[in-house]
């Protein structure tokens, strides 16, 4: 799955404890149902007598052999959730609870040779009892008295909607049952917007059971029947729903065999969803601006078990057949090629799809629509783009762009693409930036439409960027899937190195790789904060699991990729994973599955797994400490941490990374006289074969670590300032980013940073300027937020300074190689937002044409987004976007829109933009997160965003889903601008009174930790940056 937008939010989140209650605190309660009382329960399994993570709210009874963990949950909340009533202790005891009394003067008496006595007596008493327990042997107590050793322990578990016991506590499934198949039926009303189901599912039993336990999340179960493989007679079942697991227990009449077949047949009905998951509804408008509706699925992570009954876990894969009755003037589609539609009844067909391939629950998709689409074939396989029939003709780009991805990836992973079709479908209203369902990728219709007249340099970049990803995950992810979402790293890490490196190879001319390294230093910013998270994390709650798509998972995962991929060399990384994709292929894998089959091709010549352990295993990233003395090079490694509470700061001093350092020299600086050492140890000396002038480690930022240079960062500001293309742009660009974090570390001098940059009125490479561009307004935008209105001003100046002329170069036309026309995006729309040199003129006049030509005018689509910019800062100007941004096919143009409109300092106009497009009625809520984004930015605004998240923070939540990537950009955004003790404390008030799963959010955690952190920097450079500027 691609999130969006493409510029990662910074945030995830921790494992909550393991929990669980003795049977002291629940003394003769008589609300406990003890199960050894109740012949009429199923027998329980020995193997479900396990201690469960908090959220299961198992309850456990009973001593002995069977240890209870001791970072337990508190009882209360658990025994809430079981309707249980709490009955109070007797207060005599607390009355006699000291033995020891007060004198009038404060002082402590001596107790009474009574007291000890007593005291002693009652000491011994417990210490034999406890002593009896533990030392009897074959014996486990009970309020009942000693049983035999292999009694299987009282267990509570949780109670079903109906009042019964549900027979299952964890949120993970049992390994008893696994899926073999499924025959799925569905007919979806787009008159009523609800929708009938009946899913047969064939089931194969690994340990005996009474019991299958599978997801289901908002169905309206009507039936449900079991089928023996031999059997023909469907015999009906209870079934029993727990919805705070998503989980339903259908129970057998008699127990099911190891090794056997059986057939469960469940039927049910629900309502198409109004969020982003499931099952989901849309409405669009077409042609004739009438009214349509559109249903579209979106099931990863956690949401098939809305659509249908289902093993809603990535292990369990299994084959699909689908069949889906519709109107026939709507048109359908799934993963598998059509094979069948019949008529059912009067205007209803059913189309039946061919079996699919073994895959995992969250690939299953369907679309139900009125779609048209073009297509290609190619080896073998038909490629498909779909659209609304008014963007048929904005879906070329995306066709030509997919076929050539589908071939490359085919030669590289020597495994051809297994489907006979692939079907990439524009969704109206998506979350995401696109989901790599199998054979059917569903895209937002600004990551796959291009429309020649008002898509960008940077629109087709990001076009080809997702469908790059998408793609990339028919391999990663769905052929070879992730065994659990603790590591998701696998599939989105491995889409997101792919993307890149796809498109390196071939759309050379689009400069893809500068974008990833803007994004490595994103990343690298959430991951020095001591909120962050292991790549590879434990993960449980469906909260935990929305948290991993986060840049961890995708950027710091395609980093670490990036970084093997240069030490093995490319040959040796592409046969690991040809080895991997085959030895796993239709099946599960984890980390060290990836690691062994690298290690198949190294063959003992380099441990991978070893040396890939200390990376995905620990969060954060070293910093490399470099010395230069003569010939010798001293590099020691220490954490990147900023330390914004050191009460609470947990040290990793010991912590080993194994670093594949790599470096430059002066006497060869090319890409071919790349040096590289292993730094397996705190520190270590490199002799060089000669002294050099200068060094450079960390070439082109193809490792995830932070280098200081100590007395030699004099020596590369000076390189920069006489002869800066001794570098490469991205290694200038690392320069840049690794001064400016040393700063904020307080390891290096902001003076020194600035030093460093004074050569970019020479710079004319986009990774350069961007970074220092982006290093600068951080500063600007904390600056301004605190009130130092003239300090901030001083900044913009510098900012001038360095890049007016670079500024006054931009010709406002779509002239230039794609770079160039990037850099003029980035330039013009910054100039204009902070009305540097004559932007702002230049921009208002090209809109007031454009604006009298009824917007028909053609625009630059470069520069549309900065005139836009312009032209919504009057209130005419504004209406008449806004008008036009309800009225235009292009989505691509509108995007650029949302932004303008987004941008206007009219606080009325910015509160209107946010809650109308919560409420999706103009603007849909799918735009939410960048609008809120983009109006933080402003000095008006980020009050505004901040208030309407606190406002609306349950809406969100029910729209979005807790923990989604949407979230953590809307929290990150409306937070991350806040630098005084007073914002601190309302953001974490805010949170608190919340619930639990709120509060416990990586995200919120992390927008803490930015704000601490900027509040430390205005305190640490304040001063220094009044007298710098």
């Amino acid at each position: 799955m691609e999130p969006f937008p493409s510029v990662f939010s910074f945030s995830d989140r921790i494992q909550l404890p393991r929990n669980m209650i003795e049977n002291s605190m629940f003394e003769e309660e008589p609300d406990v149902v003890d199960l050894a009382k109740e012949p009429c329960l199923h027998p329980l399994e020995p193997d479900e007598v396990e201690y469960e993570p908090r959220s299961s709210r198992l309850l456990v009874r009973g001593l002995g052999e069977h240890e209870i963990d001791d970072d337990e949950e508190d009882y209360e909340s658990s025994a809430k959730l079981l309707g249980m009533s709490f009955m109070n202790r007797s207060s005599g005891l607390r009355n006699n609870m000291s033995v020891y009394r007060q004198n009038p003067n404060g002082s402590c008496s001596v107790p009474s040779t009574r007291t000890m006595v007593v005291c002693t007596v009652v000491l011994v008493i417990a210490v034999s009892l406890i002593m009896a327990i533990y030392l009897l042997p074959k014996c486990t107590f009970s309020k009942e008295g000693c049983h035999k050793k292999n009694h299987t322990m009282e267990l509570i578990y949780p109670l079903a909607t109906n009042g019964k016991l549900f027979p299952w506590a964890k949120i993970r499934l049992p390994p008893d049952v696994v899926p073999l198949h499924y025959d799925l039926v569905l007919q979806p009303n787009l008159t009523t917007l609800k929708f009938a189901g009946s899913v047969k599912i064939v089931v194969n039993i690994v340990h005996v059971t009474w019991k299958i336990v599978l997801h289901s999340s908002g169905l309206n179960i009507t039936k449900a029947t079991i089928t023996s493989a031999g059997g023909h007679q469907a015999k009906p079942v209870e079934f029993l729903e727990y919805p705070l697991h998503d989980q339903i227990a259908v129970m057998a009449p008699e127990a099911l065999l190891v090794g056997q077949n059986y057939t469960v047949n469940i039927e049910y009905s629900s309502n198409l969803s109004d969020t982003y998951y499931g099952f989901y509804k849309i409405s669009y408008k077409d042609e004739n601006s009438k009214q349509r509706w559109f249903a579209a699925t979106q099931f990863e992570p956690l949401a098939a078990r809305s659509a249908f009954p289902c093993f809603d876990e990535p292990a369990f894969k299994a084959t699909f057949l689908i069949k889906i009755k519709r109107d026939e003037k709507l048109s359908t589609l799934s993963n598998m090629p059509k094979k069948a539609t019949t008529p059912v009844t009067n205007g209803i067909v059913q189309d039946e799809f061919f079996v699919s391939l073994k895959m995992s629950t969250y690939l299953v998709a369907f679309v139900v629509a009125d779609l048209k689409n073009i297509s290609r074939e190619t080896n073998g396989s038909l490629v498909s783009v779909y659209a609304i029939p008014q963007h048929l003709n904005q879906v070329g780009y995306a066709l030509n762009t997919a076929v050539k991805l589908l071939e490359f990836y085919q030669k590289y992973f020597f495994i051809n693409y297994p489907l006979e079709k692939l079907d990439l479908v524009a969704i109206p209203d998506f979350q995401s930036g696109a989901m790599e369902n199998w054979g059917l990728i569903t895209f937002r219709e600004t990551t796959l439409l291009f429309d020649s007249n008002t898509s960008s340099a940077r629109d087709k970049k990001l076009i080809t960027a997702v469908i790059a990803h998408e793609l990339a995950h028919q391999w990663f992810g769905n052929l070879v899937t992730m065994e659990w979402w603790n590591d998701l790293w696998l599939n989105e890490g491995f889409a997101t190195f792919m993307e890149y490196f796809a498109m390196e190879e071939i759309f050379p001319e689009l400069h893809s790789d500068e974008d990833l390294l803007n994004l490595i230093f994103k990343a690298m910013m959430k991951d020095s904060l001591n909120s962050s998270h292991p790549v590879s994390s434990a993960v449980q709650s469906s909260e935990q699991i929305e948290e991993m798509f986060d840049a961890l998972s995708y950027i710091k995962g395609a980093s670490l990729l990036l970084m093997l991929k240069h030490y093995l060399t490319k040959d040796v990384f592409q046969a690991g994973i040809e080895v991997y994709l085959h030895n796993h292929n239709y099946g599960s894998a984890r980390s060290d599955d990836l690691w062994d089959s690298m290690n198949e091709i190294t063959n003992g010549t380099l441990d991978v797994k070893k040396l890939m352990k200390t990376w995905i295993l620990h969060k954060g990233f070293p910093l490399v400490t470099v010395v230069r003395k003569g010939k010798n090079i001293s590099v020691q490694q220490e954490k990147f941490l900023y330390r914004v509470e050191p009460e609470n700061w947990t040290s990793d001093a010991s912590y080993l990374w194994h670093i594949p350092l790599t470096y430059i020299t002066s006497s060869c600086n090319f890409t071919h006289c790349t040096n590289a050492y292993l730094l397996d140890q705190k520190s270590a000396v490199i002799e060089l074969p000669e002294e050099v002038e200068w060094i450079k480690f960390n070439v082109d930022m193809n490792g995830y670590y932070i280098v200081h240079y100590a007395e030699d960062w004099k020596t590369l500001i000076d390189l920069l300032k006489k002869n800066h293309t001794a570098l490469s742009p991205k290694d200038r660009a690392n320069l840049i980013n690794n001064i400016f974090n040393l700063a904020g570390l307080g390891k290096e001098s902001l003076e020194k940073a600035f030093e460093l940059i004074d050569y970019l009125n020479k710079e004319s490479s986009t990774a350069p300027l961007t970074q220092a561009l982006f290093q600068l307004s951080l500063i600007y935008s904390l600056l301004e937020k605190k009130g130092e209105q003239q300090l901030a001003a001083r900044v913009m100046h510098r900012i001038e300074h360095l890049l007016g002329d670079k500024i006054d170069q931009q010709r406002w036309t779509d002239d230039g190689t794609l770079s160039e026309r990037e850099l003029r995006s980035t330039l013009l729309a910054f100039a204009c937002t902070h009305n540097m040199r004559n932007c702002r003129t230049t921009a208002t006049e090209m809109f007031e044409k454009w604006m009298k030509s009824n917007g028909t005018m053609s625009l630059p689509s470069d520069v549309m987004k900065a005139i836009f910019t312009a032209g919504a800062k009057s209130s005419n100007g504004w209406e008449f976007l806004l008008k036009t941004y309800s009225s235009s096919v292009s989505e691509a143009e509108k995007s650029k829109m949302i932004e303008a409109l987004a941008s206007t300092e009219d606080v009325r106009k910015l509160i209107w933009l946010m809650q109308n497009s919560l409420e999706g009625e103009v603007i849909r809520a799918q735009e939410l997160s960048h609008i809120i984004a983009t109006v933080s930015q402003s000095l008006p605004g980020y009050l505004l965003a901040w208030d309407f998240v606190k406002e609306n923070w349950e809406k969100l939540t029910r729209k979005f889903h807790l923990g989604s990537y949407t979230i953590q950009n809307i929290i990150s955004s409306s937070t991350s601008q806040f630098a005084t003790k007073a914002h601190l404390l309302e953001v974490k008030s805010f949170f608190e009174s919340k619930s639990e799963e709120s509060s416990q959010l990586h995200c919120v955690k992390e927008a803490i930790d930015t704000i601490q952190l900027n509040i430390q920097w205005m305190e640490r450079n304040l001063a220094k940056l009044q007298e710098l500027l």
